[in-house]
């Protein structure tokens, strides 16, 4: 018979709960597995989405064919994500776009985003671009305002490769920036009238007297022809009443006529000479092909309000008249060119208009105006008048160009181009 005390300990036994109890441990056991199954899938959704950054909503896809219109929209003030690199970092700056560099305080024109209307507008990822462009070329032909879109795409890829693995060298016409790790080069070839002129000169151009060979373009076309995107343009040096139009060569003066036309003539035969050489030339499964619209001028001061006689000069603010154009840009001249792209199209070739003149056009605040390199000691009178020699063409950098560059890398990165596939 059991003892008192163990009849107790028995009872005790029964009534204490069991301090590991063997219902606890699947449960215990479950909870972080789940822990764990959640955590894993948060960081695969995050490499996902890290890795996919790059990639264009489907909304604007379509690129005009009923997707979102990247053109139409409004600049929002952004001073968190931009400027999206910082001049004094760029290590191929140039002079002539370098603001702060020479001088100018007011920085408020590098915090500027632009926002469509129906759709965000993509973020460059320069990782993702230089993936694209491994062991290929981008090249920019045209003149000097697709020189500072150039100079702009390379302060933007630049900004995640380390100094030692870019270089850049030039080779007359041609200036090549080259990402050794990625074997991509990213090219701007100096070509201001497209076809071939006595302006072809990268340094020596500026002649009074300007002539076009209009029918003549293989001489510029044999160094981008094997490039994998090409981004075109042409529009600041055809702003004359008339050009020479030079039938036969610069060489041959005997065989060769000199015809004065037009400027819209001349630039429409110009294009046409273009479009011929693309269309024999061009695969459009290897290449996809961009054409920059007008860059907008700020030399009217009158057309926004100010005096008969000023121009960018001391602006500090963007103009805010939605639908805004200047008087420089030539709607006659850009339909030269959508029409020259219609029928290319009906040819095979498609040329993606990157429209940036809208939205450049508001930003008068945004040229160099005096604060870049001068080229020549200052005339007394340019001292005492400085908007004399304000260069209120080109932009200041980082700036406006730089959005150029985002609705570029948006239709480089668009999935329903046919030769997009080719370039992954």
């Amino acid at each position: 018979m059991a003892s008192n005390s163990q009849t107790k300990s028995a009872r005790k036994s029964q009534l204490t709960p069991n301090q590991n109890p063997t219902w606890a441990i699947p449960i215990r056991t479950t909870f972080r597995a789940a822990v764990a199954l959640l955590t894993a899938l948060l960081l695969v959704t995050a490499v996902y989405l890290t890795q996919n950054r790059a990639q264009v909503p489907e909304n604007y896809r379509a690129g005009g064919g009923g997707g979102c219109d990247l053109f139409t929209g409004k600049w929002v003030f952004d001073n968190e994500s931009y400027p999206l690199y910082k001049e004094r970092e760029c290590v191929f700056m140039s002079d002539q776009l370098a603001c702060e560099k020479f001088g100018r305080r007011d920085l408020g024109y590098r915090n500027w985003r632009w926002q469509p209307e129906e759709c965000e507008l993509p973020r460059f990822n320069a990782t993702a671009l230089l993936q694209r462009l491994r062991n290929k070329r981008m090249v920019f032909v045209g003149d000097s305002l697709n020189r500072g879109q150039w100079v702009s795409m390379v302060c933007l890829v630049g900004s995640v490769i380390p100094p030692s693995l870019q270089t850049i060298h030039s080779n007359g016409s041609l200036m090549i920036f080259k990402a050794t790790e990625y074997n991509a080069t990213i090219e701007f070839y100096w070509s201001p009238l497209m076809v071939e002129s006595n302006s072809d000169d990268p340094v020596n151009h500026r002649l009074p007297d300007r002539i076009v060979r209009v029918k003549a373009i293989e001489k510029h076309a044999r160094h981008w022809a094997e490039a994998h995107i090409l981004i075109f343009n042409t529009y600041l040096w055809w702003r004359r009443p008339r050009i020479k139009a030079l039938f036969g060569s610069f060489e041959d003066e005997e065989i060769s006529s000199l015809k004065l036309v037009k400027m819209r003539r001349g630039y429409e035969m110009a294009l046409r000479t273009w479009s011929d050489w693309l269309e024999v030339n061009i695969n459009p499964n290897k290449t996809q092909l961009f054409f920059m619209s007008i860059s907008p001028i700020h030399d009217r001061g009158e057309e926004w309000g100010k005096a008969k006689g000023e121009n960018c000069y001391s602006e500090t603010e963007q103009i805010t008249k939605v639908g805004y154009k200047g008087n420089g840009t030539d709607p006659k001249m850009m339909k030269i060119v959508e029409n020259v792209l219609n029928d290319l199209k009906t040819r095979g070739l498609n040329v993606q208009m990157i429209n940036i003149t809208q939205l450049s056009e508001y930003r008068k605040e945004a040229h160099p105006s005096i604060y870049r390199k001068q080229w020549e000691p200052w005339k007394e009178d340019q001292i005492s008048n400085p908007s004399s020699y304000a260069d209120c063409i080109h932009w200041c950098l980082p700036g406006v160009p730089d959005v150029w560059n985002e609705l570029l890398y948006a239709y480089i990165f668009q999935s329903n181009t046919h030769s997009n596939q080719n370039l992954k």
